[in-house]
């Protein structure tokens, strides 16, 4: 009587033990694979044409002028561009040190999906498939080419994934602490993270302003939970320093790029274009009162009328959404930017005044007109299948590096990087690189994977809502579901949230907008699945127990089911 449980005990140390062998070794070989596909292409980074935004601040100051602004970049970035080369006086350093946070991103994964198992009490997915789950999503994070090569770029998306990576494992532990563990000092300790991870990732990645406020919603709930006084102080004070820290240097260094305050008023202005020339023809044909002079906004109208014809030709192939090419509006030096810039005689606020308001007054006028283009921009990311993944098997990194010399060939560039005896070697290299004919392979087994994530995210994004919804509403019966339900939605949405601020703004025809959000999307999509999985054994069971008690003709009391399925 006493050997068999004490067999049975070695049995189960013994499998558990080859068990964590088996997932060791698979952990080792995936981020072997990693770091051998980081490491085994050349290690310069890639430019484009943004990229001297970001880049010069930090060239400025290793050459002896001042750190600030340039093209309206926020600071963090080039700062960190600036961190590096001071230490390392090498361009590589930057590759290697975005390659080495994107390998920190896989691992940060990995916790916050172990974490994650907390929001399913008595969990109905054994431990092993829960982190066979878990590693897969990290082995295609971590050896999806589109990963690999944001990390060799000289933009900020080059350590967006670790940023992404961070707060999410801040988010859940603040959850877990906060509703399940009710630990009072980490909550708040993660809590300021939260917030400080938060404010930098919308610092980095402007098009992640909205998801960084919507990660912040839960702790509100904090400042509900009574008892809490010192707990809410505390949270109150690490968030000022966190803003101001991250802020308050953003304030001061814009104040002399004037391009800081002209972007996005101009960047309203050219992607709703169309809308705005039809209000504008309105308001002429009505004679509506106006803040503008009818002189002016005539020439305005026709200038515009013209300028978006001239964009159809120019570039046919660009923003097909739209239906005519922002860019060309934007950045032509003759196009409408520039001729409404002469309109208010270079006065810079009076002409951004004048976007704000005719960007405000289509709103206004034309919701529905409005609502039907942020809806197709919305639609790029979700259909016909996730855009947030490429599932492209190659990438030519030859042309890559004949833009980058282009992009930092202008004389108002190499002006400045001629001086900085690194970056001259750097430019020697990549004019190298550019004669070859780079590329970049995967074995076909990440982008097949990648390829089935991108067309089943719609179909698990609906099946994770219907079933949320069914588990808010009879929350007796689903009641162990109902925290990983809510973590579901929430990440789901977070993908929505950022759609949703560059659907409005501008357009999500640049791929960039999209595929930054690889992580996330990954993650949610994942939690989603496993929610999934979850819900459907449960529900299995609880079918094979009424199938049971109707074979045996008894009748199977409620409190007894649940004791079945919480001893399963």
């Amino acid at each position: 009587m006493i050997a068999q449980p004490a067999s049975s005990e070695s049995y189960r140390l013994r499998t558990d033990s080859l068990w964590w062998l088996f997932y060791w070794t698979l952990l080792a070989l995936v981020f072997a694979g990693a770091i051998w596909q980081r490491f085994r292409l050349p290690l310069d980074p890639i430019a484009d044409p943004d990229t001297w935004g970001y880049l010069s601040p930090a060239l400025r100051k290793l050459t002896g002028a001042e750190f600030g602004h340039t093209n309206g970049r926020n600071f963090i970035y080039p700062a960190f561009v600036l961190l590096v080369l001071r230490l390392f006086a090498d361009f590589r350093a930057i590759t290697i040190a975005q390659h080495f946070l994107g390998l920190l991103a896989g691992a940060v994964f990995l916790l916050t999906w172990k974490r994650a198992r907390i929001f399913v009490p008595n969990p109905r997915i054994g431990r092993v498939a829960h982190d066979l789950l878990g590693l897969a999503g990290a082995a295609i994070f971590l050896l999806q080419w589109q990963t690999i090569v944001f990390e060799k770029e000289i933009r900020p998306e080059g350590i967006c994934a670790f940023a992404l990576s961070i707060t999410f494992y801040l988010l859940i532990q603040f959850l877990a602490c906060f509703f399940l563990e009710h630990r009072r000092t980490a909550t708040v300790a993660y809590a300021i993270a939260l917030a400080f991870t938060a404010i930098f990732l919308a610092s980095i990645k402007p098009s992640f302003g909205l998801a960084s406020l919507f990660v912040l919603s839960p702790i509100i709930a904090l400042f509900w939970r009574s008892g809490w006084w010192w707990q809410k102080v505390w949270f109150s004070l690490g968030f000022v320093f966190s803003a101001a820290v991250l802020l308050l240097p953003e304030h001061f260094l814009s104040r002399n790029d004037e391009m800081s305050r002209t972007f996005v008023p101009t960047t309203l202005f050219v992607v709703h274009a169309e809308l705005i020339r039809d209000q504008l023809a309105n308001d002429l044909a009505k004679n509506v009162s106006l803040p503008y002079s009818r002189d002016r906004l005539e020439r305005l109208y026709l200038a515009l009328r013209t300028e978006i014809e001239k964009s159809r030709t120019a570039r046919q192939y660009a923003y097909h959404s739209v239906g005519f090419d922002a860019d060309f509006l934007m950045y032509d030096p003759n196009s409408i930017a520039v001729q409404a810039r002469r309109e208010f005689r270079g006065d810079v606020t009076a002409l951004c005044a004048f976007y704000r308001f005719y960007y405000g007054r289509i709103w206004e006028k034309r919701p529905l007109q409005v609502l039907a283009k942020v809806a197709r921009q919305m639609q790029i990311f979700y259909l016909p299948y996730c855009r947030a993944y490429d599932p492209r098997i190659s990438r030519k990194l030859g042309g890559d590096y004949r833009y980058s010399v282009v992009s930092l060939s202008d004389p108002m560039c190499r002006k400045v990087w001629m001086d900085y005896p690194p970056a001259v070697d750097f430019m020697n290299r990549t004019e190298e690189l550019a004669r070859r004919e780079l590329r970049f392979r995967l074995l076909p087994i990440i982008p097949t994977a990648v390829l089935l994530m991108s067309i089943s995210y719609l179909t698990w994004l609906a099946i994770a809502l219907v079933l949320a919804v069914i588990v808010a509403l009879t929350s007796g019966r689903w009641r162990r579901l109902r925290f990983i339900a809510a973590l579901v939605v929430f990440s789901f949405s977070f993908n929505a949230a950022c759609c949703l601020e560059v659907a409005t703004i501008i357009s999500l025809e640049n791929r960039r907008y999209m595929t930054v959000q690889m992580y996330s999307t990954l993650l949610a999509q994942l939690l989603g699945f496993w929610f999934i999985l979850e819900f459907v054994v449960q529900m299995w069971e609880r079918r094979r127990v009424a199938h049971a008690a109707r074979v045996s003709g008894d009748r199977v009391p409620r409190s007894r089911t649940f004791l079945c399925e919480m001893n399963f």
